[in-house]
């Protein structure tokens, strides 16, 4: 008779768990107060949760120093083996959760991507994954994947990112949009124009940005002829740079990608090049959790969505 079917087991010889909890957060922050925090306890709390434990265990966990916690061996070796533990704990837990609530999946990427890339294709995703809810993150913050924040993400760079499988969708590229109304045709009349401008992330390895776009295009950059056009434009997003170069508020360096759509449709031209390289898309996920069924069929979609744009 195995133990699972057994009606007689002996008990585990543990500390409270509620100790074991202070110990592994004191040990992750080195500090009661960070603990206390993270937990919602307060640090006299976690202090005496913490000595309790090792009065039981009979050695000391830490060393107090000034300001801050310093592990012995003994707790270091403790730490290792709680925090082991605990993840497994919290990823059964989150498993459960999960076929509780359903097939659902976590997308996350950067808003202009949200808006412009993911939404306009909800419907095919509906038809293409009728047992998968797709939950959208849209946010320009990056995001830990390997701690479960979110369970896929398309990111822009060189998909070498530790602990996560990549798979590379598109290239990407930017270029000056504008709308036809403005009528220009030729890289010498942007002193005329207004230019668009759009914040980049500062670790960004390749924005594109006018300064860049004039290098590249062998061109000085020009001076304003008009106080319009000298004045410029400068948003955070760049979903709002598109609507003011639809609007015709000016030019732009967009998407090739995410202007698709208006390009096609003509309410945005792209009067000359060059068009500057950016980077790459890629998928992106946990190490190991791409095997998982409903993560596996988003990825599928997405990767030939990617493939078809």
């Amino acid at each position: 008779m195995n133990e699972l079917n057994s009606p007689i087991r002996p008990p585990r010889r543990l500390p409270p768990l509620s100790a074991l909890r202070a110990f592994e957060a004191a040990a992750a922050h080195a500090s009661f107060q960070r603990a206390a925090a993270e937990l919602s306890v307060t640090p006299t709390a976690i202090s005496h949760q913490v000595r309790g434990l090792e009065s039981t265990l009979g050695q000391p966990l830490f060393r107090r120093l000034t300001r801050q916690l310093a592990l012995t061996p003994a707790g270091l070796r403790l730490f290792h083996a709680l925090r082991e533990g605990f993840d497994t704990l919290e990823a059964g837990v989150q498993a459960l959760r999960a076929r509780a609530e359903g097939e659902t999946v976590t997308l996350t990427a950067n808003t202009a991507f949200v808006a412009k890339w993911v939404l306009p294709r909800i419907a095919a995703f509906r038809s293409a994954c009728p047992g998968i809810e797709l939950r959208l993150h849209a946010s320009d913050t990056v995001v830990d994947l390997t701690r479960g924040d979110a369970d896929l993400a398309i990111r822009s760079g060189r998909g070498d990112w530790p602990g996560l499988a990549t798979a590379e969708l598109m290239a990407e590229r930017y270029a000056p949009l504008c709308s036809p109304t403005l009528g220009l045709k030729r890289a010498r009349d942007l002193s005329q124009h207004r230019l668009i401008h759009c914040d980049w992330q500062p670790n960004a390895s390749a924005p594109a940005q006018w300064p860049r776009w004039f290098s590249e295009a062998g061109l000085a950059m020009p001076k304003a002829r008009s106080r319009a056009a000298a004045a410029g434009l400068s948003f955070s997003d760049e979903t709002h740079a598109m609507f003011a170069t639809l609007a015709g508020h000016g030019v732009a360096l967009l998407s090739l990608t995410l202007a698709a759509e208006e390009l096609r449709s003509g309410a945005l031209v792209q009067p000359f090049g060059p068009a500057l390289d950016t980077g790459r898309y890629f998928l992106a996920t946990a190490r190991g959790r791409e095997r998982e069924p409903a993560i596996r069929a988003v990825w599928k979609w997405i990767a030939a969505q990617a493939g078809h744009a």
